[in-house]
């Protein structure tokens, strides 16, 4: 059967071409076929590339190489790059997923535009029925990079860079669109217009476009919003997703269909246990050197990071809180101990990191990969990991995570030194993910501190690994992210749930074939 193509614009490290690219024919060969994803970032892209590899022998019924997994399995990440380069070089499929992942700052100028043009047209070789899939980057609407700048400034190129689709929308008439964007969406404003309002108005192009929601017949904005847990994703993920049908085809009033609540523990508690790194604590401030803000400069100690350390470190804090207060231990009632996986490593051989009655084994497990890759933990100072210990039994306890004001309620020294800790704003700064219900929305911010995802397992007193949020975020185990963690990170949360992409792909596909 022929499959029908997919252009996938802001593609971040793929989340919604994965979905499209898991939906099958009878036979079982691909219904769609990504033909274009293009991508600015440069560890984003990459991610893409390898991935794309990868389906390349899905899509032809090959067997994927045994150097792929080779390369995952590789723990040094320098190493493991080295393997992968070598890898793309040396298959046809390696050449064929270069082609298909393209680096490109999408709307930074009109010899861009021109190049993004010949690029489809060269790609869907006079194909109408094509689907367009995508959203603009979303910091700019988001509700807390909201508040953090005051409001979004119509100067603010991230605000337009929906335009970019729309011109390619516009250009290349795709028979049906998906774009996704943040929950803040509904609210945004510029120059005192909802913005939100406009791009509706834009993306119909005069009658050639429906604007429909995936989950119910529309009457009012908020029907466009999507609540991830809904559908079998487990974390409260609500975004902002229209379907955009092409005027000469019909939808058949098909949504997505509810599914059972997926809860944290149940993906990510059989994953090996690792540590937090420890890597200095903060002494005092400096009475001669200061920030560019005119505040002292902070004074650390470093710490040598090793298992006996940490053991030290915990059971030293594990007595500081005993003596604030009572709260639940379980754990580590009988004291801290040494953990067998360490912090982890960029892969971890495990043979039993999900249930197998799990419904989504399927999806995250691949037999042939014996372990995870990208579950290593980072290093904090050791002020936030008493922290995260506090907020961690707190959970334990109360069943829900401490708020700033049960900080200072316990002791001043868990109240964090920043500039909005008596202020009332982000009273939720740490965030500890309770293991029976579903996560909180993972997000590009936990690649800055991990405060908003600390663990439930008060044991390994850390924030979640890369590994952990992919699970969260429904991306394969065999789904290799890659570049420095940060980015592994940031590439994660920017991402569409793959699992959620391919419950729309199932609608979408309904409308096309």
């Amino acid at each position: 059967m022929k499959s029908i193509p997919i252009i996938d614009l802001f593609a971040g490290p793929g989340g919604l071409g994965e979905g499209f690219m898991s939906v099958k024919n009878t036979d079982g060969s691909n219904f769609f076929d990504i033909k274009l994803s293009i991508e600015k970032d440069e560890n984003a892209h990459k991610t893409l590339t390898l991935r794309s590899f990868y389906r390349q022998f899905k899509k032809s019924g090959k067997d994927v190489p045994n150097e792929y997994y080779q390369a995952l399995r590789e723990s040094d990440r320098e190493t493991r790059e080295s393997l992968i380069e070598k890898l793309l070089d040396k298959y046809i499929e390696g050449i064929n997923a270069k082609k298909e992942a393209a680096r490109i700052e999408l709307g930074r100028s009109q010899e861009t535009a021109k190049l993004v043009d010949n690029l489809i047209r060269e790609r869907l070789k006079g194909t109408k029925n094509w689907v367009l899939i995508g959203g603009p980057p979303c910091q700019a609407y988001s509700n807390v990079g909201r508040s953090r700048v005051g409001g979004i400034k119509s100067s603010d190129h991230r605000v337009y860079l929906y335009k970019e689709y729309l011109r390619i929308l516009e250009e290349h008439k795709p028979s049906v669109f998906v774009m996704e964007n943040v929950k803040g969406l509904l609210s945004a404003k510029v120059d005192n217009q909802k913005v939100f309002d406009w791009i509706k108005r834009d993306l119909r192009l005069n009658g050639e476009y429906k604007i429909l929601s995936f989950v119910k017949e529309v009457k009012d904005d908020r029907d466009y919003l999507i609540k991830s847990e809904e559908y079998g994703v487990p974390q409260a993920r609500h975004r902002v997703i229209l379907l955009g049908i092409r005027s000469d085809f019909k939808f058949k009033d098909q949504y997505l269909e509810k599914k059972e609540e997926i809860n944290l523990e149940s993906i990510i508690g059989r994953l090996p246990k690792v540590r937090s790194g420890i890597n200095r604590e903060f002494i005092s401030y400096s009475a001669e050197k200061f920030y560019a803000n005119g505040k002292p400069k902070r004074i650390y100690n470093s710490l040598q990071d090793n298992d006996e350390n940490w053991v030290q470190l915990m059971n030293h804090n594990i007595e500081r809180i005993k003596s604030w207060g009572e709260l639940s231990l379980n754990s580590l009632k009988n004291g801290a101990k040494k953990l067998d996986g360490g912090i982890g490593s960029e892969f971890v051989t495990t043979s039993n990191s999900l249930n197998k009655n799990h419904p989504l084994y399927n999806w995250y497990i691949d037999e042939k990969l014996k372990g995870i890759p990208n579950h290593q933990s980072r290093s904090h100072l050791t002020q936030d990991l008493m922290r995260y210990l506090f907020a961690s039994l707190y959970v334990e306890k109360h069943k829900t995570f401490p708020r700033l004001d049960d900080f200072a309620n316990h002791h001043k020294d868990l109240i964090p030194d920043h500039a909005n800790a008596d202020s009332g704003k982000f009273s939720d700064r740490f965030r500890v993910q309770v293991k029976n219900k579903p996560a909180t929305t993972v997000t590009s911010h936990i690649s800055k501190d991990g405060h908003y995802f600390i663990h439930y397992d008060s044991s390994q007193c850390r924030s979640l690994t890369v590994r952990e949020a992919a699970r969260i975020q429904t991306f394969p185990d065999n789904y290799l992210f890659r570049g420095a963690r940060t980015s592994q990170y940031h590439q994660v949360g920017n991402a569409v749930p793959p699992y959620l992409a391919f419950q729309l792909a199932k609608i979408v596909k309904g409308i096309v074939e």
